[in-house]
């Protein structure tokens, strides 16, 4: 594979030559297809750019996937995983945004999987709105120690997700700016329209 700069938190192949454990060799490879995937989306990738982006064959790649789909899939479930070992499933605590600015910076590509490819894609559509919902879900449950139920804490659970997710994306798209400072500087957007939705349904 041509040398090439790789962004911050993309980990490079192990050297040529040297054998791995299938267990090794599975990681290397969905390491390889979250980059290619996050790169180009899943339609404008083959399973050559993959194995080319690992440093191996197309033949080692058919032993441990039997197809784009399949890897697509397991590349999924490795961000999900990730993600969800940084921030916790199923909380929200005033760490959380911290773990998600740093799950996003010590896996860009895995983030982006997540939250900008995999949702387009109508074949794990589904996939990513369940877990968009759990979520909203999360955040619904938070919220409802400082807004009253009602249609606009439920506007309020919608967004926060939302806007937490693109805050952390447009903050590695500009280049992961004072990544000591991000985490502060989400929690005051999304602090913006928290007091808009408490004051809605007080009324």
């Amino acid at each position: 594979m041509t040398a090439r700069s790789r962004p911050a938190g993309e980990q490079a192949p192990p050297a040529r030559g040297r054998r791995l454990r299938r267990a090794e060799r599975r990681e290397q490879i969905l390491a390889a297809a979250t980059q290619a995937f996050a790169r180009n989306g899943f339609a404008a990738t083959s399973l050559d750019d993959i194995a080319a982006e690992a440093g191996i064959s197309r033949v080692i790649l058919y032993r441990h996937f039997e197809s784009k789909t399949d890897l697509y899939r397991a590349s999924l479930d490795r961000a999900c995983e990730r993600l969800v070992a940084a921030v916790g499933e199923g909380q929200y605590t005033p760490a959380s945004l911290d773990a998600l600015v740093g799950a996003a910076a010590a896996d860009p590509a895995g983030f982006r999987l997540l939250f900008r490819h995999a949702a387009r894609e109508p074949e794990f559509r589904d996939e990513m709105d369940q877990f968009r919902l759990n979520m909203v879900a999360v955040a619904r449950r938070e919220l409802a120690e400082t807004i009253p139920d009602g249609p606009w804490a439920r506007w309020a659970a919608q967004l926060a997700p939302t806007v937490a997710v693109e805050a952390v994306m447009a903050w590695l798209d500009v280049g992961q700016p004072d990544p000591e400072d991000a985490p502060e500087k989400i929690r005051q957007a999304l602090a913006g329209f928290i007091p808009a939705a408490r004051s809605q349904e007080g009324h």
